[in-house]
Formats: C-alpha cells, sequence, structure tokens
C-alpha cells in the first residue's frame, strides 16, 4: 500500500492524497482506492483482506475524519462503518480480524470505542463531564488487549493515560508538571448557546480566578482558526490560548465552536461553505450576547482574537462588528479575500472547501466578506500580528489592513512582524512576545479602558520575574 499525492505541494497533500495497492514483487498497481478529498490514517486489517482509510466524505467534506473499510481484492466502493456520525474519527487500531478500535472527537469531548465489520458499534470510554481527560491519541498493545492514550483536561496539559482492558476506564500513568498541583485553576466549564437562526452550539468558558456571582468582567472570546476545527473541554492555555493565564489576570475566557468547526460530523463542518463571514461570525455576535445575558460582561468589555480564520474573525469583528467589541488582537488573519485567494499556498482547498467558488465567478462576494470592504466602521482597537513568511495567509494581509486603518485613523492600531516566522509562530522568543503583546492589549482596553495604544516597547525581565539590568 502506498499514499501519494501528484505533487509536493501542501495543498495536493491537503487535497489530492490517493490510496493505491501495489504489488510489492512486480511494482504494479492491484487497484486504486479512489479515496475523496481529505485523507487521515490507513490501516490493514489482520490477514490483509480489507483496509480501513480515515477519509473525508467527499471532495468538498472540510476535514478527515469518516470511518472507511473496502476489501483489497474487490472493485469495490469505500463503506462509511459508521454513517451518519455526529463526530470525527481521527485513530483507529484493529483489536481483531472481525473489529476496530476508533477514537473521536465528539463535540467538546472524545469517545473511543469498537466497530465490527457490518458496522455494529460499542462504546468503550467516554468523556464528558467538567474535569474528565479529552482523549485525542490512542495506540493498542501488541495483544490489542490494553490501550494507551494521551489526554489532557482543564488542569494539565497531555499526559499518558493506559487502559489495562481496553473497556476499562484509563488511568494517569504520567505527571509532566506537577508543579500545576500548587496553583489555582479558575473553573472550566462547557456552555450552549443559540445562534441567531436557532442553530444549538457550544462553547468553553473559563471563569474569572476567585468568580463572583453578579461582578462584570472583561471577557476575551477566542476564535479557532481552520474553521475545520474546534475546541474541546481540556486544556486550553498556551502562547496563543490565554486561559488561565488570562483568568488569573480577572478576565472571562470564552472559546466558541461556531458553525464550521469539527467534532459535529460532516453536515456541521459543511455549514459556513461559500458564506464566509456569514452566520458562522453572527454565531460569536450570539454567544457575546448569551455570556451578557448571563451576567458574565458587558457591552464596552468584550474583546476577540484567534489566529489565521480566528485573526479574521477578529478583523471582521472589528470592522463590521465593531460596535460590539472593544478590543481585537489578529493573528495571520485575512483582511482581503479578493487578494487571498490569489497568494495562499492552499489554492485549490480554498475553492473545494471554502469557499466553493472561484474569484472570476462570484467578485461581490469575495469583496463583501473581507474585512476591508468595511474598514469605515471601525471603532475598536486593534492589535495586528504576522509572521514574515507565512505562505498560508501572505503577510500582505496585514499590511493591507494596518495601512487602511492608520490612513482611516478612527482607532489605535499596531502591526508587529515576526522574522522568520510562518502561520503561526515556531520560536520560543516570538511566542513569549506574542503572548504579552496579546494580553497587554486587552489589559489595557478591556480593563483600563485607555484610549490610546499601550508602549511598543516591552520589558521580558520584568515579564520573566528577572531583577532588572544595573
Amino acid at each position: 500500500m502506498v499514499i501519494l499525492a501528484p505533487t509536493p505541494s501542501v495543498d495536493d497533500s491537503y487535497m489530492q492524497k490517493r490510496v493505491f495497492v501495489v504489488n510489492v514483487e512486480s511494482g504494479k498497481i492491484i487497484r486504486p482506492l479512489n479515496n475523496p478529498g481529505k485523507l487521515g490514517q490507513v490501516s490493514w486489517r489482520p490477514g490483509g483482506e480489507h483496509l480501513t482509510i480515515v477519509s473525508a466524505a467527499d471532495i468538498h467534506d472540510p476535514e478527515e475524519g469518516r470511518l472507511m473499510v473496502t476489501p483489497v481484492h474487490e472493485e469495490s466502493g469505500l463503506v462509511d462503518l459508521i454513517p451518519g456520525l455526529k463526530a470525527h474519527v481521527h485513530t483507529i487500531s484493529w483489536r481483531d480480524s472481525s473489529t476496530l478500535y476508533w477514537l473521536a472527537a465528539e463535540g467538546v469531548t472524545s469517545r473511543f470505542g469498537t466497530v465490527n465489520l457490518d458496522g455494529e458499534t460499542t462504546d468503550l470510554v467516554g468523556t464528558g463531564g467538567d474535569g474528565d481527560p479529552v482523549f485525542k491519541e490512542f495506540s493498542a498493545s501488541e495483544d490489542q488487549t490494553a490501550c494507551a492514550f494521551l489526554g489532557s483536561a482543564a488542569t494539565f496539559p497531555t499526559e499518558i493515560f493506559v487502559s489495562a482492558k481496553a473497556s476499562a476506564k484509563p488511568q494517569r500513568m504520567t505527571d509532566t508538571n506537577p508543579w500545576l498541583k500548587e496553583k489555582k485553576f479558575a473553573r472550566q466549564t462547557v456552555v450552549t448557546w443559540k445562534g441567531g437562526d436557532g442553530l444549538e452550539l457550544q462553547g468553553i468558558l473559563i471563569y474569572p480566578l476567585n468568580y463572583q456571582a453578579g461582578k462584570i468582567y472583561p471577557t476575551i472570546i477566542y476564535v479557532h482558526g481552520g474553521p475545520e476545527s474546534h475546541e474541546s473541554n481540556a486544556w486550553l492555555t498556551s502562547y496563543s490560548h490565554l486561559g488561565q493565564v488570562a483568568a488569573g489576570r480577572g478576565f472571562a475566557v470564552f472559546y466558541p465552536n461556531y458553525r464550521g468547526s469539527t467534532g459535529r460530523g460532516v453536515e456541521f463542518s459543511m455549514m459556513g461553505q461559500s458564506d464566509a463571514a456569514g452566520k458562522e461570525f453572527s454565531d460569536l455576535i450570539a454567544c457575546v450576547g448569551h455570556l451578557i445575558s448571563a451576567g458574565i460582561t458587558a457591552p464596552d468589555t468584550v474583546g476577540v482574537t484567534g489566529g489565521s480564520y480566528g485573526g479574521y474573525a477578529s478583523v471582521w469583528c472589528s470592522t463590521f462588528y465593531s460596535d460590539r467589541f472593544a478590543a481585537s488582537v489578529m493573528f495571520v488573519g485575512i483582511s482581503d479575500n479578493v487578494s487571498k485567494v490569489g497568494t495562499t499556498d492552499i489554492p485549490d482547498e480554498m475553492f473545494l472547501v471554502h469557499h466553493r467558488k472561484h474569484l472570476w465567478d462570484d467578485w461581490d462576494y469575495f469583496l463583501e466578506s473581507s474585512p476591508i470592504r468595511h474598514i469605515q466602521k471601525n471603532q475598536t482597537p486593534t492589535l495586528i500580528m504576522h509572521g514574515k513568511e507565512d505562505p498560508r495567509v501572505h503577510p500582505s494581509q496585514s499590511l493591507e489592513f494596518h495601512r487602511h486603518l492608520k490612513t482611516l485613523n478612527q482607532a489605535p492600531v499596531r502591526l508587529v512582524l515576526y522574522e522568520g516566522e510562518g502561520h503561526g509562530n515556531r520560536k520560543a522568543a516570538a511566542r513569549f512576545d506574542y503572548n504579552l503583546r496579546m494580553l497587554r492589549w486587552m489589559e489595557h482596553f478591556l480593563k483600563d479602558k485607555s484610549e490610546k495604544s499601550p508602549s511598543m516597547r516591552i520589558d521580558y525581565r520584568e515579564a520573566l520575574g528577572m531583577p532588572a539590568k544595573k
């Protein structure tokens, strides 16, 4: 079995990987599987009679997540073993010749079980309660009786869990960050709300540390990228996820899984297609309204941030919805869909999965869904950050947006470019700088209610708790 893409381009790697069964001795192709669209894990059935793949449902499916099976020596199509599953399968392993283990992202949790070739499923391990670990990967023992998992929870990042029997509750085996036991964590819980059309949505809310009911708190909405991804009710603190760090400074932090997110099946993940900045971003406005109605925050104390598609959402909220947000931090985000489709390294994916149309088919759609089209509405202080070597969202997206905001001069704006960084920061120094700037921007405009930008200079020694230079 071999997996090939037409070219080494990232676009072909995403959209055009195909599986071929090959005779090792002759080198001849026995059969192509003709798997549709995006491709995940591929696994041989014991005995070599079948292949199972984690695949997209079709070429327009935003994310691989269907569990498909096909006989190797028959010219039959791929069969979805769990049709209609409102989840995304990502890891599989054969337990025996007739049964597969599978692990899926389901809503804001994870689901682990078995399925046989007749499509009969059995749940083995589920998560769902606040504080439960969410599993993102597993590996079965050689005899397939035990399983090891990678999982995290609200109070600890990724650790190893082991289930001596696959049906038993996994036990945590590692403690990589013992110092976390000494820390006080803010409450983290799942929140549901409804979009403007009544669609039920989920997200995760981290309350401010020492939260007091009835008190209004500044709130940061963190919008995930993709949009074919999602946030789980697990560890949500990193250089780009403010999480518990922001909660410790008195912020509420909300992670919305708006329509178009993964974890809820194919239909849900396709809801935002050909509707960029439409109902998917109106879901964000509905979630803000929900948090205000719940007494968590107020209209003038809400900020928004995110990277990539989340950066796109952030600048859409600082233009089209500027009256709803008091601060915005855009990271590697999209400001102009017209130029974006002509400068990205994933034009095929943009056409097949995101927009479902070419620029020349509907110029008005690409322009109207661009934040620059609505830039005159901007009243929101906006921090723009971008890697100078980004091939996915060209840094010109940030340069263009910054120039327009500076010319408009209606609200504070700042541009920070990171040398040697691409679509997301990888170097520790750049990550640290990014985190500090984002948090400071939010504190400056949501808590201090300042009318001017904070200083460009950052004292890194002070931020690290180091003594000042003499």
